[in-house]
């Protein structure tokens, strides 16, 4: 969403990120095949196709994986995270293309490219007398063994899961499944990568006896678990940092000086365990829970922008005294009464239900410039 609530498609900031996301793969497809060929001239190069792609979306996976908790440590992160959906959009074609293939004559404007990339279903399942698809769940059946059970089917796994959180990107879908439903389904992404690294480390112990794809998908594994721990740490000890005394007044706790709060920015607090993001803007003090609708980003590291609370990370836009959006859509979250004595800020305890509309505290200055509260 763009600050005035406008879906956004395309804009140069998403073609530039997009250019340099399939420069990167292109960069990166050519060394993985150009390297594999010069270290051992004899590797069939319908097999590398295969692979290159392959390990491109899983890389990929990687990648978008570490986004979230990287944002969280520094925020000049955060334009990836602004372009996250495109990567995913990506890493699905390029699994795609890991199983089924890749043929540049099969679009019109690029007919005359003479590029074809074979896919893992035709290549090891395109042999016999069954269709293809039916001897990737035939062929290996040994679902009782840890060692040898049919990895093909994780990867189908991981690419179905892809394959709806691709569909489902839009912001059309997140509108009509509802925020919380589009929400659990994109955190189906933690499923999608157990199964591909199950997939991609039996693929390796059953087909390839060199230890170095295992320990690299073993290194993955270990980096995506550790910045995820790292992060979650790192913010539980915010929350500890930014909780008010424990002593409340009336169901109000004492969260600073209006001093402390920039003009149209927040000050984050912990209260009743709850994130709640306390903005000054046009003279008046509101709080709001921290947490946006979309994508559970932070709105207090926003600010007011055409008189809505803003979220840093796509852009979607609260009205500060309601919680909610402004029409025509439908997001809300819980507001919290406001309370000002002297300058000290006082926020209730007890959340309002979302969209709830409240009186802002209100600032006004004397006729010497002097601040006076109401």
């Amino acid at each position: 969403m763009s600050v005035a609530y406008k879906s956004i498609q395309w804009n140069r900031t998403k073609i530039i990120y997009d250019l340099l996301l399939f420069a990167a793969i292109g960069i990166y497809l050519f060394l993985f095949t150009y390297s594999a060929k010069l270290v051992s001239p004899d590797l069939e190069m319908r097999g590398l196709d295969i692979r290159a792609f392959g390990s491109a979306a899983f890389i990929l996976l990687h990648v978008i994986l570490s986004i979230g908790p990287l944002c969280r440590f520094d925020r000049r992160f955060l334009p990836l995270l602004y372009n996250r959906r495109h990567m995913g959009v990506t890493m699905f074609f390029l699994g795609l293309i890991h199983v089924i293939g890749f043929n540049l004559s099969d679009i019109p404007v690029l007919s005359n490219i003479p590029y074809k990339a074979d896919g893992a279903l035709y290549w090891y399942h395109d042999f016999g007398n069954v269709e293809p698809i039916v001897s990737l769940f035939a062929g290996n059946t040994h679902y009782g063994s840890l060692v040898r059970f049919p990895f093909e089917t994780l990867g189908v796994i991981g690419l179905a899961i892809l394959f709806l959180m691709a569909i489902t990107s839009h912001d059309f879908w997140l509108a009509n499944l509802t925020a919380p439903i589009w929400k659990a389904l994109h955190m189906s992404v933690y499923v999608a990568y157990a199964a591909l690294v199950g997939h991609v480390t039996l693929g390796a112990i059953q087909t390839n006896r060199h230890p170095f794809l295992t320990i690299a998908v073993g290194l993955g594994l270990v980096w995506i678990t550790v910045i995820h721990l790292l992060a979650a740490l790192q913010e539980r000890r915010r929350d500890r940092a930014v909780a008010p005394p424990a002593t409340a007044t009336d169901h109000y706790v004492d969260i600073g000086s209006i001093n402390e709060i920039p003009d149209t920015r927040a000050k984050i607090v912990t209260i009743a365990g709850e994130r709640v993001a306390i903005f000054k803007y046009d003279g008046k003090i509101a709080a709001i829970s921290n947490v946006c609708q979309h994508q559970n980003g932070p709105l207090g590291e926003g600010k007011v922008i055409d008189g809505c609370v803003t979220c840093p990370w796509h852009g979607y836009q609260y009205l500060p005294e309601t919680g909610a959006s402004p029409p025509p859509f439908i997001e809300s979250v819980p507001t919290f009464n406001v309370q000002l004595r002297d300058d000290r800020i006082f926020v209730s305890t007890i959340p309002n239900p979302p969209g709830t509309e409240t009186i802002p505290a209100r600032i006004y200055p004397d006729a010497d410039g002097a601040q006076s509260y109401e």
